[in-house]
């Protein structure tokens, strides 16, 4: 049995089919953005315009790079802990409930703990963690002991999760922040005590929060974690053919839930850390998840499910959010930002769907000669 997991799951070597693979890959991704140019130009806008607004947003202009690494920070820790739990074949598409749900869970600490200190950071970033695996707790629970899908509960839960996050900001005694003789116009809860706050890094000009440092040492230590550990193994083991390793003597629902909390975990983690670090002016808002949770899914499956590859990816989607506000400055309209993105993701997907469709006409091919 050991001779079995040992040959399926080592690392293939980089033959012809890889080669092609690369190749196929160069070349969606030259199609996608010859298609986004033209899309662009069909609109009205100048393509090269797009481009360097893109590129000015993101990299250029003072001050913008160390924007583009704080966006960076909880789309890369979203992504890696998606990658968990799709290793275990756990597809949880709830990431932004479930980051949401870690925000809320860390304001309470960062925002009505007072005076603020370094203790209530680690407290709050703790309880914004455990909030999130929790959250994602429900859909485990509901798929191992009464099997409900896991994609169907995870995504009910972010339409709750935004539910009860609206609900705490409507009560004083949660936490709406109620300034005595202003209206309540904005549903916002207090500040974040100074005290309390992520430090900051100053390079060049550039600030951005420590959890830029934070998601990339995540990110490192889980890819170390997948590659090298018994854990990791059995979790791969795990998703490529849950009943062989159950036999080998994996237990399904030890790793399968293990996987799956440390993913919402994970995104409980961002949530805390965005608000610690100064997202939405360090106060929690019903829409403070700002579709964070599903961006970071999206660089997990165009990362391949790798948390090293996952690093540059975020960086990717990271630059195309910043940079996407200085185009309306340009005269072009930001949601074609969106398109590009979409076109990116759809071209990432398209080499190994072919790569999987060849591998299965030469097996098909294999077993006509057989018989």
């Amino acid at each position: 049995m050991s001779v079995f997991w040992h040959s399926a799951l080592r690392r293939p070597k980089f033959g012809r089919d890889q080669q092609e693979l690369a190749l196929l890959y160069l070349a969606c991704l030259a199609f996608s953005l010859l298609l986004a140019m033209l899309l662009i130009h069909l609109s009205g806008s100048s393509w090269t315009r797009a481009v360097n607004a893109l590129v000015d947003g993101a990299f250029q202009n003072p001050g913008r790079w160390g924007e583009t690494l704080r966006r960076t920070a909880p789309l890369l820790v979203v992504a890696t802990g998606s990658v968990v739990a799709t290793r275990a074949g756990i597809i949880n598409i709830g990431q932004e409930g479930q980051l949401l749900i870690g925000a809320m869970g860390g304001a309470f600490i960062l925002t009505l703990v007072q005076p603020g200190s370094p203790l209530m950071l680690l407290l709050g970033l703790a309880v914004g963690g455990t909030a999130g695996a929790a959250w994602a707790g429900i859909a485990g629970a509901l798929w191992y002991w009464r099997r409900v899908p896991i994609v169907l509960s995870t995504l009910l839960l972010v339409y709750l999760s935004s539910q009860i996050a609206a609900y705490t900001l409507t009560r004083g005694e949660l936490l709406l922040n109620v300034v005595p003789g202003e209206p309540n116009r904005l549903l916002l809860s207090a500040k974040v005590a100074p005290e309390s706050r992520l430090g900051i890094v100053q390079i060049f000009g550039n600030r951005f929060p420590l959890s830029v440092p934070v998601a990339l040492a995540t990110a490192l230590v889980f890819g170390w974690v997948l590659a090298r550990t018994t854990w990791g193994f059995r979790l791969k083991a795990l998703g490529l053919n849950p009943r062989t390793a159950q036999r080998a003597g994996i237990p399904g629902v030890r790793y399968g839930m293990s996987a799956i909390l440390v993913s919402g975990a994970t995104a409980g983690l961002a949530g805390s850390m965005m608000l610690a670090g100064g997202e939405s002016q360090y106060k929690f808002s019903s829409g403070f998840a700002s579709n964070v949770g599903w961006d970071g899914l999206l660089v997990a499956l165009v990362a391949r499910n790798s948390p090293l590859v996952a690093i540059p990816v975020a960086l990717v989607f990271a630059a195309l959010r910043s940079g996407s506000t200085f185009l309306s400055v340009a005269g072009i309209e930001a949601v074609l930002v969106d398109v590009v993105r979409g076109l990116l993701v759809v071209a990432l997907f398209i080499p190994p769907a072919i790569s999987e469709l060849r591998r299965k006409r030469r097996a098909a091919a294999q077993l006509t000669e057989r018989t």
